[in-house]
């Protein structure tokens, strides 16, 4: 009988999703019998949401690695403006709030009715109730995403896709785990179910679906291949792009606090989904999990919006797995053997797609 196989896509924001990218094209041009818009069933969150949508509704990896490469393909027109929007409504609401504590405190300061430190200390507790939900809305980006999805011919509904997808997000109250496209849940457009899952505290304000508000909570929402072993998959295919970076020679600490921040989530997270690999295995399932290397992670701490430091993180993942492939070829990996794929013959000119200079 043939296997279930499942393509799992933690997240990463846009420098993981360029890391996916690459490494799903490698996979398909270095395994015979293989191709990525064909899997059993997609599981993605954050920024590998958008990626699993895509090719759970058809779209063919090459293609998608072939426009990230080059800066004046506008298959996928992405830019900066569709991401980082300003949440207005959001400042709006908070604005006023901020402003009333700040001269509230300024008042008690300077009428002397309490010591200095203990106003001060009042309005910052203030102040912190009053700071906005996100700093950005998400709202341009699932108008961009509806948009490609129409001009590519992939729908919105997640009942009309051509392959399972299941897109990963948190209610915001409940604390409880959503997947968007299973039950009740596949109800919701794809587009809105993916930006939920990338709204990411404190850059995106959650997103509000019905009644209830959504967010991705980082390392919490690493269930991915628990959730792929729960629908029946046999082989899990783990493209995760966090991994803890190790800088030779410290200096993460001078690159700030975003850095620090960054790199906490990836701890977390990679902890986490080695824990979900091992139980998958435990259960009888072959997981082929490929990862960056943590020497390179200073990669993914550049701007994706540049072409240069898409362009690298592109042609390191595709060179680091056609790599991969090639040793879990010659050891049997359970998951190739399982799915059927054999390593394709050499050639003297790759299938991939060519390089772009400059």
């Amino acid at each position: 009988m043939k296997a279930k196989v499942a393509v799992c896509l933690p997240g990463g924001g846009a420098a993981g999703a360029m890391f996916q990218i690459g490494a799903l094209a490698a996979l398909e041009d270095a395994l015979e019998g293989l191709d990525v818009s064909r899997f059993d069933l997609y599981v993605g969150s954050s920024g590998g949401a958008s990626v699993a949508a895509a090719l759970a509704g058809g779209l063919p990896i090459q293609r998608i690695y072939r426009a990230f490469l080059d800066p004046a393909d506008a298959y996928f027109g992405l830019e900066r403006k569709h991401l980082l929007r300003i949440d207005f409504a959001e400042w709006r609401r908070t604005v006023p709030a901020v402003i009333a504590a700040f001269s509230e405190g300024a008042g008690a300061f300077m009428r002397g009715g309490a010591p200095p430190s203990a106003a001060l200390w009042e309005q910052l507790d203030r102040l912190a109730d009053a700071l906005p939900a996100g700093l950005f809305s998400l709202e341009g980006y699932e108008r961009f995403l509806e948009e490609f999805f129409i001009r590519r011919g992939v729908p919105n509904s997640f009942f009309a896709m051509p392959r399972p997808l299941r897109i990963l997000a948190h209610d915001l109250e409940s604390a409880e785990l959503r997947l968007f496209g299973a039950g009740d849940a596949a109800e919701v457009p794809v587009t809105r179910a993916c930006i939920a899952s990338m709204a990411i505290p404190p850059f995106f304000s959650p997103v509000r679906i019905g009644d209830r508000h959504y967010l991705n909570p980082g390392g919490g929402q690493i269930v991915h291949a628990d959730v792929a072993a729960n629908e029946g998959a046999d082989v899990l295919v783990v493209v995760n792009p966090l991994v803890p970076v190790r800088a030779e020679g410290g200096g993460l600490r001078d690159r700030g606090l975003l850095t620090i921040i960054n790199q906490a989530i990836r701890i977390g997270s990679s902890r986490a989904i080695h824990d979900q690999c091992r139980a998958a295995q435990a259960q009888g399932k072959a997981v082929l999990s490929i990862e960056p290397e943590p020497a390179e992670g200073l990669l993914f701490f550049g701007n994706p919006a540049s072409f240069d430091v898409r362009r690298r993180i592109l042609e390191y993942a595709y060179r680091h797995v056609r790599s991969l492939i090639a040793q879990a070829a010659d050891a049997s990996h359970p998951a190739l053997t399982r799915a059927g794929w054999t390593l394709r013959p050499a050639r003297s000119e790759p299938s991939r797609p060519a390089q772009v200079s400059g």
